[in-house]
């Protein structure tokens, strides 16, 4: 009985798996840069950039983490293989997955702002697994760092989570990330330039995986990569027993059939790189290629011992919109890539590696619904988009209902807000609109109110845009998904006001814009092309108007003197990316285009489009 029992607990100390969570903006992909920095890893020549593994454009331009990536240190003669992971709930999938390749976390936490709304969604998302929490308290040099306090208030979300004993038990290292110091002290006087407290913290808490590569193989995958040459590419972590390449496996379905398939390529994780490598045993965490048809969740095992492990939950998408080709009349002026194939093609490729995303045809053949996470995640892969050269229409963002138990429900998120003190009674009335529900209202100290709220998704559709005004900017927004409730009735939270609509084709003139601008907000400048049923301002009413934004001054011989002078024009808003979809209202699309990003009208024509506007007020009245 000892001797099964040794067998049983017997370990790879040589290697230790982690992931490092966070809220979004609490330093995590720093710390991940800086523990490759003073590792063990990387030659004395080589170089790496700041926040290295936001290897994506949009990731590095927006400071965001938008997929798991994996790294793995060197330190002290053992391998830390280290998943950095999203901190946005949008991208709340990629954590859920990786949580299972991993033996504890590192929970980031800023050592000023506090656990946030993220912090909770990751850290939940980790108890849940029984993992083994390690705490970093990070920015300790920032100006209002308030370390001790904010260990309490850490210690209070795990009570509250449900950690267990040992869970409770976690040790804390105070960093700060950006300058590459860290110490077992909160005082900023004993930070120490150097990582090895966090390094020596994870080898004495963070268990050593189980060493049971004798027994048959099991291989889960948790992530997808995508190559040209080999296909799908299947991450995970070998649980048990040994997978060499050459192998003859089989994939245990989600669907409960098998397929098997010949292992024709391992990778594993060095630094930044990914290294071919002829073996992994139990423990390791690897790239396997060969499979044709893999999906998280999926079991890669022996064919003698054919036991799949438990399949990855996957939280379904809460949001969706309509991806079309182009039918503006500048189709085609400024993407190589406008057609229906190209697109359909693009699309699915993005389901070989994104899960938490869906992908279904529509009545209309040029154009498919796509459903993910929330606003960001579907406006990440639009960006995505245009920026490989496409052109393609969308439409307005609206939620996911689900019937549950018999009633028709729609997704709530849970809302935090930190704002100074003045805003908060704005903040309360527009979010009530929006039939918000207060949760909670607290004082944060420095003029600082903390409010949480629990809000219907609809409700929060171009919210944010609405709440960087009322709030000057110096407002603080963080949401995540709550739960599925029954739906709220009798209210529409779309747009109230109107547009203003070009009637005609050309170039914008500075003397129409000065004819039509007290009507509202204008979009355009001066001299650019429009086109008819195109939205090119915002009306301050709530109905929409047909303008004639090109209209040039009639050519004369008489000038009167300083007429050239009259020539000004309020300054154009220029809606981003995210301001447009949050515009639009059910008869309008966003054209997107590499160059443009263009608010339209459903129906281009002003005449057929008043006349349906007609036909559906009667048959609403």
């Amino acid at each position: 009985m000892l001797f099964e029992e040794e067998t049983f607990l017997k370990t790879r100390d040589d290697i230790r798996n982690i992931a490092i969570i966070a809220h979004v903006d609490h330093g995590k992909t720093t710390l991940v840069n800086e523990l490759l920095k003073q590792s063990d890893t990387l030659d004395g020549h080589d170089e790496i950039q700041d926040r290295a593994l936001d290897s994506n454009p949009i990731e590095r331009e927006r400071g965001i983490t938008i997929l798991s990536k994996n790294t793995a240190v060197k330190y002290d003669g053992k391998q830390i293989n280290i998943l950095d992971t999203p901190g946005h709930a949008d991208f709340g999938g990629e954590v859920e997955r990786i949580m299972r390749m991993v033996d504890g976390v590192l929970l980031v936490v800023d050592a000023a702002e506090g656990t946030m709304p993220q912090t909770r969604f990751v850290l939940k998302k980790a108890l849940e697994q029984h993992l083994t929490p390690i705490v970093v308290i990070n920015k300790i040099d920032k100006p209002g760092a308030r370390p001790e306090e904010v260990v309490d208030e850490v210690l209070d979300l795990f009570i509250e989570l449900g950690a267990d004993e040992s869970q409770l038990e976690f040790p804390v290292v105070y960093a700060s990330a950006m300058n590459g110091t860290s110490s077992l002290s909160p005082d900023l006087d004993d930070q120490e330039h150097t990582m090895k407290p966090i390094f020596d913290t994870i080898l004495e808490n963070i268990p050593a995986p189980i060493d049971n590569s004798e027994d048959p193989l099991q291989f889960q995958v948790a992530m997808l990569d995508y190559d040209d040459f080999v296909g799908r590419i299947g991450i995970g972590r070998v649980f048990r027993g040994k997978i060499k390449v050459g192998d003859n496996v089989v994939v245990m379905k989600l669907d409960g059939s098998q397929q098997k398939f010949r292992v024709t390529k391992i990778m594993g994780f060095v630094g930044l790189n990914k290294i071919e490598i002829n073996e992994a045993k139990a423990g390791d965490l690897i790239a396997v290629s060969g499979m044709e048809d893999i999906n998280v969740g999926e079991t890669v095992v022996s064919p003698d011992s054919l036991e799949p492990l438990p399949i990855l939950r996957i939280d379904e998408p809460t949001m969706r919109m309509t991806f079309g080709t182009n039918t503006s009349p500048f189709v085609g002026k400024e993407g190589k890539l406008v057609t229906a194939r190209q697109l359909i093609d693009r699309l699915e490729r993005e389901l070989h590696t994104d899960v938490s995303l869906r992908v279904e045809e529509t009545d209309d053949p040029g154009s498919w619904v796509v459903s993910g996470r929330g606003e960001l995640h579907l406006s990440i892969l639009i960006e995505t988009l245009r920026r490989e050269g496409f052109e393609l229409q969308v439409s307005r963002p609206e939620v996911i209902y689900k019937t549950i138990d018999g009633v028709k429900s729609e997704p709530f998120e849970s809302v935090q807000i930190d704002t100074p003190d003045e805003y908060s009674g704005s903040i309360i009335d527009t979010l009530s609109q929006r039939k918000g529900e207060m949760q909670n209202m607290e004082s944060v100290g420095n003029g600082q109110t903390r409010m949480t709220f629990l809000v219907p998704s609809r409700g929060l559709i171009g919210y944010s845009t609405q709440f960087l005004s009322i709030t000057h900017g110096y407002g603080i927004m963080n949401h995540t998904f709550e739960k599925y409730a029954p739906v709220v009735k009798n209210w529409n939270p779309g747009r109230r006001n109107g547009t203003l609509v070009s009637i005609n084709t050309g170039k914008v003139t500075t003397y129409a814009i000065m004819a039509i601008q007290d009507r509202g907000k204008i979009f355009t400048d001066p001299a650019t092309e429009v086109y008819e049923g195109m939205i090119v301002g915002e009306n301050s009413r709530d109905n929409d108007i047909s303008v004639n934004i090109t209209r040039g001054r009639n050519q004369t011989n008489v000038r009167a003197a300083g007429s050239e002078d009259i020539a000004k024009v309020k300054a154009p808003v220029h809606l981003t990316l995210e301001e447009s979809l949050e515009f639009l209202n059910e008869d309008e699309l966003c054209e997107v285009t590499p160059e443009h990003v263009r608010l339209r009208k459903r129906i281009l024509n002003t005449g057929e489009r008043e006349k349906a506007a007609k036909k559906n007020k009667h048959k609403n009245s």
